[in-house]
């Protein structure tokens, strides 16, 4: 989104820049996870779950009309507060009855979004210069919708219905992020992120079934910034209205946004590949009397991903009947960009 009006290009470059770092602005700390796990058995692994729908199973159709269906069909006096609150909350400490009355209110958008994550064709209409996309704040309160209605199916102890939700928000986070614009494509980034800590919560469940091979099976990347970014440079460059000095001046300013965005983007597909390798740790543990190994390269049941960002092993090591999971920040990254799950498992 680079092309705006005559002689306020270098002010909204600026502008637009700001906004996309603040899309990825976060704590200034690292935030460790604390995880509470069970050994599962190595069949599970083979289980029938699905994060991600098989192609054979796509419809011809568009998804696009859908997702703008399912922004004009959330309630006019929908709680998004509380909705955020209750996602901070264990799926087993909601107030079951509030919550099914949401979710409720909530079927007929949250139908359309499914049907929209069931289409082989998503097709963004191209970027109109000087605009941002439409819905970008409804599709944020879909993605919220959906993870709320995971928890809700984790509490009711119906796992299949809650990777069901999963599965919608995946592929909401692809369509929707893999658009002609970086905003959009934060967007899909976050609502990314906000689904896999989803998963983080279903692992943890005292019965939950492995999913393993549910992980392995996702896309990657998870969702692709790489084409925004290059629309955003194409424009800037071939746009008649910048001499050379502004488009310099442009390309300075944008490329610390575009390099924020793209490390987000891998940030999203390290996060997956952890929640692969925790759950080839309770295979492990089901299979050696409750224990965690003592390295990752212990672990034969399954093929433990490696971090996707530097491309070596995440960092493990055990303590008793604890573990931590952890990668570093990456080169350009800040200590939030780290990440470190803290293990244990129930006896």
């Amino acid at each position: 989104m680079i092309v705006f009006e005559h002689g306020k290009n270098v002010m909204k470059c600026t502008f637009v820049c700001f906004v996309v770092l603040l899309f990825t602005a976060g704590s200034a700390n690292l935030q460790p996870v604390e995880m509470t796990l069970s050994p599962s058995r190595p069949a599970e692994a083979a289980n029938k779950l699905r994060l991600w729908t098989e192609p054979e199973k796509l419809i011809a159709a568009d998804a696009v009309p859908l997702y703008s269906k399912a922004a004009q069909s959330l309630p006019n006096d929908l709680n998004t507060d509380q909705i955020s609150q209750w996602l901070k909350s264990p799926p087993d400490k909601l107030p079951q009855d509030e919550v099914k009355s949401i979710l409720e209110q909530l079927k007929p958008a949250l139908q359309l979004v499914e049907q929209a994550a069931g289409c082989k064709l998503c097709n963004w209409p191209a970027f109109t210069p000087g605009t941002m996309p439409a819905n970008l704040r409804e599709y944020r309160t879909l993605a919220y919708a959906l993870a709320l209605k995971a928890r809700f199916e984790m509490a009711q102890g119906r796992y299949d219905q809650a990777a069901g939700a999963i599965r919608t928000g995946l592929v909401a986070a692809k369509q929707i992020g893999e658009g002609p614009t970086l905003v959009q494509g934060l967007v899909g980034v976050a609502i990314g992120a906000l689904t896999l800590r989803q998963v983080e919560e279903f692992v943890q469940g005292a019965v939950a079934p492995n999913i393993y091979e549910a992980l392995r099976q996702l896309p990657k990347p998870l969702v692709d910034l790489n084409k925004a970014v290059v629309i955003e440079m194409a424009n800037l460059k071939s746009d008649p209205q910048f001499n050379v000095l502004t488009r310099q001046i442009m390309e300075r300013q944008i490329k610390p946004a575009h390099d924020r965005a793209l490390l987000t983007m891998k940030k999203l597909d390290r996060q997956a590949a952890a929640l692969q390798c925790i759950e080839a740790l309770r295979l492990y543990a089901g299979t050696h009397n409750g224990e965690l190994p003592e390295k990752l390269s212990e672990i034969t049941e399954a093929q433990v991903p490696d971090d996707p960002i530097i491309g070596k092993p995440f960092g493990y090591s055990r303590m008793g009947a604890n573990a931590v999971l952890e990668a570093p920040s990456p080169e350009g990254g800040n200590p939030k960009d780290a990440m470190r799950y803290e293990l244990k498992l129930r006896k």
